[in-house]
């Protein structure tokens, strides 16, 4: 019932949210509440433009520990969704909330949605949309149930992270908020809204990349010019596959050399006068890791799957000593994200005594991982029954790469070719080292 819980908690699937009129407030508990609320739901990807909805939200407690929330649409803005590439209507929808005697709570989603498309959707997600995976029930339960396993982490007094580096539960969940912070930046930097248009560059090389630009004046990001550069592609093998090899640091170090000037600054604020260089290892991608090897030094579990956890990550033998790497992994039937960003050691040190990191400015990048939607299997891919029992088929999957840059730190400065051009090429050679890793045809 908290738009802002709503999107902070659930920003896999909500890209915007808001409580636009309370129009009953209900009694204790919030019974008979009934709210006017907007929202835009999002796949992740640049080439999957987002949904809207405009819709009343009603709450009430059915009996004794179990409660309804149920939505339908308004018809608002029609002269907004004429310009949308499609027009989104929920109908009656919502969930039951049963509370259960072990301490936990039994949830009962139901979408049911109307979508007018005036453009086809891209041919990457088709599959998944058409099946009604990338916005149905299941997507919604799955999110929400990893969800719920983090935040009691959060909550909870004890730490089980890696090495001793975090020395207080203090510590320990503001850290979890920072990266929280970044999980959320990254998947809204990701949305395909009306407000948010994505240009894509054409004949700068052979993978489609899609480019977007604001201007930042937000305290937990860096100030000025911000591109963001994302392309999406199909990989012929499992998502496990391809989120285990992403969470592997062993496989962090990239082959490309990239040259960096003040008038660039590439995914961190390097402050110099010098250019830089970042070294190469072969069939491996991380800019960062400036081709050295990298340690996990710190690590916070956030559920049951070994692969939703917090990292904190360094590169051995690296000129930039005083450079970490703030890592998050989420995973759950419905896809996978892994979200990374530079952090120095003084912020590092704000965290770990516990202290608000709202200030701490992080611009993240990384990948998502999504089943296709198709029916099959691949190798390393799920059984068709476990694919069945999830509601997720896939025969390969869907891979989006992006970046967030830091152009300019003066809000008022314009793009330049170079940085359009430099990005590209960070993109273009990143997914062909992930394929080249991977055994995946370079085509």
């Amino acid at each position: 019932m908290e738009a802002g819980k709503w999107l902070e908690f659930l920003s896999a699937i909500i890209s915007k949210a808001r409580t636009l009129e309370v129009l009953a407030t209900g009694m204790v508990g919030r019974s008979g509440s009934l709210l006017l609320m907007y929202e835009e739901l999002h796949v992740l990807s640049p080439v999957v433009p987002t949904r809207e909805f405009h819709f009343l939200r009603y709450c009430r407690q059915i009996d004794q520990g179990l409660w309804a929330i149920a939505d339908v649409s308004l018809d608002l803005n029609r002269e907004n969704q004429f310009n949308s590439p499609l027009r989104s209507r929920r109908l009656p929808s919502g969930c039951l909330i049963q509370d259960m005697p072990n301490g936990y709570s039994k949830v009962t989603w139901v979408e049911h949605m109307e979508i007018e498309e005036k453009v086809s959707t891209h041919l990457l997600y088709r599959e998944l949309i058409n099946s009604g995976a990338a916005f149905g029930a299941q997507r919604w339960l799955t999110t929400l149930q990893r969800t719920c396993e983090r935040f009691a982490g959060l909550m909870a007094t004890t730490s089980r992270e890696l090495g001793g580096v975090i020395p207080s539960p203090e510590g320990k969940r503001s850290m979890m908020k920072l990266s929280q912070r970044m999980v959320n930046n990254f998947c809204a930097s990701l949305s395909s809204s009306q407000i948010q248009r994505w240009t894509m560059l054409s004949g700068l090389s052979d993978v489609g990349v899609r480019v977007t630009v604001h201007r930042s004046s937000d305290p937990g990001q860096p100030s000025g010019v911000v591109l963001s550069a994302a392309t999406s592609l199909w990989l012929p093998m499992s998502c496990e596959r391809v989120f285990s090899f992403f969470r592997d640091e062993n496989m962090r170090p990239q082959v490309l050399t990239v040259y960096l000037t003040p008038r660039f600054l590439l995914l961190a604020v390097l402050s110099s006068g010098n250019s830089f260089e970042f070294g190469c290892n072969l069939s491996q991608w991380d800019v960062l890791s400036s081709g050295n090897p990298v340690q996990e030094v710190a690590r916070i579990s956030n559920g049951s799957d070994p692969g939703n956890c917090i990292s904190l990550l360094r590169g051995l033998n690296s000129s930039q000593s005083s450079m970490l790497i703030l890592q998050e992994s989420c995973t759950d039937a419905s896809g996978s994200l892994v979200v990374y960003a530079p952090i120095d050691i003084p912020a590092i040190n704000i965290v770990m005594s516990g202290e608000d990191p709202s200030n701490i400015a992080l611009l993240p990048s990384g990948f998502t991982i999504l089943p296709d939607g198709r029916a099959g299997g691949v190798r390393g891919a799920s059984t068709s029954s476990s694919a069945h029992q999830t509601g997720f088929n896939s025969s390969g999957s869907l891979l989006t790469v992006a970046f967030q840059i830091l152009v300019s730190s003066l809000p008022s400065s314009k793009l330049n070719v170079e940085s359009v051009a430099t990005v590209n090429n960070l993109i273009s050679t990143t997914v062909q080292q992930i394929k080249a890793a991977l055994n995946c045809p370079s085509g």
